[in-house]
């Protein structure tokens, strides 16, 4: 994973997500806030909203604000929790919202906790082999052969071990 250093907009970016976790808070129902900086400009902010039965995160929030107003590109994402000080800190994106902002702008940077330390990667090298329906693949799949690396082996954690 090509990890970068943070620039200003970065920053600004953290502290526009921080104040909305700030303000709207609540240890079970908004645990977590998001932007996205759109191409435009635009930031677009999100939150968790949560129930006994059901979560949806805050970045999927934020990214049906961009969509309803027609940004054309994400070029930025950042997601914040509070912290063991009550302050706000980066969050990783879940396997969903990998999953989902993959699908939506593949080649925005994400803000990333790196075992302590914050700075930003591509989106889509978080996760590198999604799930796809086979009319969406440009391959065929053959039949598994016991033993046989295949194409793929050069992809981390596939093939023979």
């Amino acid at each position: 994973m090509q990890l970068t250093d943070l620039e200003a907009a970065d920053l600004a970016l953290f502290d526009r997500a921080a104040e909305v976790l700030a303000a709207a808070h609540h240890p079970s129902r908004h645990q977590v806030a998001a932007a996205l900086l759109g191409e435009s400009g635009a930031v677009y902010v999100g939150l968790h909203v949560g129930s006994r039965r059901i979560n949806v995160c805050a970045e999927s929030s934020a990214l049906a604000s961009a969509c309803i107003a027609g940004e054309a590109r994400i070029s930025t994402v950042v997601a914040v929790c509070l912290g063991g000080s009550g302050t706000a800190q980066v969050t990783n994106p879940c396997g969903v919202c990998r999953e989902l902002l993959g699908g939506y702008c593949p080649d925005a940077q994400v803000l990333l906790d790196v075992r302590g330390t914050v700075r930003k990667a591509r989106l889509a090298e978080l996760l590198p082999l999604p799930w796809l329906r086979a009319e969406e693949t440009e391959w065929a799949v053959a039949a598994p052969v016991p033993g046989a690396a295949g194409a793929g082996s050069g992809a981390p954690g596939v093939g023979p071990r």
